[in-house]
């Protein structure tokens, strides 16, 4: 026998079980991370106070449809309520949100213990005294969403307030 005859007899086997031992193995392929589901939304509407003067923000949620959130007071410690926090702006005093009251639900797997909930949408009122200008107050809002049937982990989503103080 010759010797690339030698090496073939050798390298097939080799070659045959490599392939074999790939194929067993998944296939990946490389893709982006998925993005976590955000089941509420906030966009920023452009709004005006007077200047120096204590006013309101409407902060404006939309939740996707079919789901709820926990309000700020879901009257269970085992559920988190939703909660606005917001940072530090150079010319505005934010007072401490104004949430609307909850929504009563229950689960069909527990009729008769009613939750607090935000269901397609809820306004938070935002009290605060600006300097005249324009201003951007960011924050987060944080929340638990759930469905018919159960509950999810926990979610924060940016909050970026826009406003002009006149």
């Amino acid at each position: 026998m010759s010797t690339p005859q030698m090496i073939r007899r050798v390298l097939t086997p080799l070659a045959t079980l490599t392939l074999l031992a790939a194929a067993s193995q998944p296939v990946r392929a490389q893709f982006d991370a998925p993005a976590k589901k955000n089941y509420v939304t906030y966009t920023a509407e452009a709004q005006t106070v007077p200047a120096g003067r204590r006013a309101v923000l409407q902060l404006r949620f939309q939740l996707v449809p079919g789901f709820h959130v926990n309000s700020h007071t879901p009257k269970s410690d085992t559920l988190i309520p939703t909660a606005l926090t917001l940072q530090p702006a150079a010319g505005v005093k934010a007072a401490e949100p104004a949430y609307p009251p909850g929504q009563p639900f229950s689960f069909s797997f527990a009729p008769t213990e009613k939750v607090d909930v935000y269901a397609n949408s809820f306004t938070v009122k935002l009290p605060v005294v600006a300097t005249a200008g324009e201003h951007t107050v960011d924050g987060t809002l944080k929340y638990q969403a759930c469905d018919n049937a159960s509950c999810y982990p926990p979610r924060t989503i940016p909050v970026k307030i826009l406003f002009t103080a006149k």
